[in-house]
């Protein structure tokens, strides 16, 4: 028994041995890039990361096993491995750029690529109206992260949607191209003024006081609130300047209309004609006001197409107003939304900032009649 243990254990002893006493090759680099890892590691605004690098290249260049660099620099033998291989195949360039780690650093096949793209685009989720990054990775077996990464190459966003009305109006082109070319070409020794009621406006006040923004936390406000009644803005933009004219009225009629026509005429120069963009809202084709108009020559009304709002620069103003003043406001009573209202007029018209419109009628009849092909091959 004794010699045959003594025969099994000499030699895998010396198997061993020999792994272990096996010398390292020596990295090789010259005078200037160990002048550069020196300096590096001498530095005091370096990233440890980097210091790190630099000293396992040194050390590598000096003869040192990856063994004993290792256990030198408290790190690991792999870490060792990865950046003398980094260092000899790209020099200092190569201990610069982090190393890819994780899931990401396995490149998804082009099949499965084209695969998560077909299914975002083509496929729905059973039970779901879209996809998510979750259902996407489990039903094609790749990481969440690996999805993101695909859906942001492509431009792909199935957790969005965008509305959209394209309009039936049969002068859909001609009332196109006189309001634009308002808005690109304006009459001489005239005003155009974007006209629109934004109705319904509603003084609410919170159930509870809220909290106020600090740092690491945002304001805080109820989820519910307390109406306290409504109100309706009746405004004009001033398309050349950024002006506002604008009142409130309690209701949206062609009475309140005509006093607001009223008050463009008191509030506007009397040598200058009118050119009122608006839409086809009954009260703005209400008998009275048209007869109102006849008096009053030198206001002229172009009107929008049906569906088209968006071609209105005053709802843009609107947007302006309901998001800065508005949406987070809390307002007691309809007066005090009122006074929010008109303050927030007089600030715009001390400091006017107007829009600009840059789209030519071909660019927009180029997209309705492209969406108009999309839809009807859809259908």
């Amino acid at each position: 028994m004794w010699c045959l243990s003594n025969i099994f254990t000499i030699p895998i002893c010396c198997v061993i041995v020999g792994v272990m006493w096996k010398p390292t090759d020596a990295l090789s680099m010259t005078m200037e890039q160990r002048k550069t890892l020196e300096g590096w590691i001498r530095a005091g605004t370096t990233p440890q990361r980097m210091v790190l690098r630099s000293k396992i290249c040194l050390r590598a260049v000096d003869g040192r096993s990856n063994n004993a660099i290792a256990k030198e620099l408290g790190t690991s033998r792999p870490t060792v491995l990865l950046w003398r291989e980094r260092f000899l195949k790209q020099g200092l360039l190569g201990l610069s750029e982090d190393a890819p780690h994780g899931p990401s650093a396995q490149r998804l096949a082009p099949q499965k690529v084209k695969a998560v793209v077909e299914a975002t685009l083509h496929m729905v989720p059973p039970g779901a109206t879209h996809w998510s990054t979750r259902m996407m990775a489990e039903e094609l077996g790749v990481s969440r992260s690996s999805v993101a990464r695909i859906w942001n190459a492509h431009g792909l966003q199935p957790h969005r949607t965008k509305t959209f009305k394209l309009s039936k109006d049969k002068r859909f082109v001609e009332k196109l191209t006189d309001v634009v070319g308002l808005y690109l070409n304006p009459p001489d020794k005239a005003l155009v003024l974007c006209v629109d009621e934004k109705s319904q406006i509603q003084a609410l006040d919170r159930t509870q006081p809220g909290l106020p923004m600090k740092k690491g936390r945002c304001g805080t406000m109820t989820h519910d609130y307390k109406r306290n009644g409504t109100t309706c803005l009746f405004a004009a933009l001033n398309v050349l300047e950024g002006t506002v004219i604008g009142t409130c009225y309690p209701l949206h009629r062609n009475e309140e209309f005509l006093k607001f026509l009223r008050k463009i005429d008191r509030d506007t120069p009397r040598k200058r004609d009118l050119h009122l963009i608006l839409d086809n809202y009954g009260t703005h084709n209400h008998p009275n006001v048209k007869a109102w108009l006849h008096h009053h020559p030198r206001f002229h009304l172009h009107f929008t197409p049906t569906s088209s709002s968006w071609l209105n620069l005053i709802e843009r103003w609107f947007g302006e107003i309901t998001r800065k003043r508005i949406r987070r406001g809390v307002f007691k009573s309809v007066p005090e939304l009122v006074t929010a209202i008109k303050e927030f007029i007089q600030l715009n018209n001390q400091n006017p900032k107007p829009f600009v419109w840059t789209k030519k009628v071909e660019e927009i009849l180029e997209k309705v009649n492209h969406c108009k092909a999309v839809t009807e091959t859809l259908h």
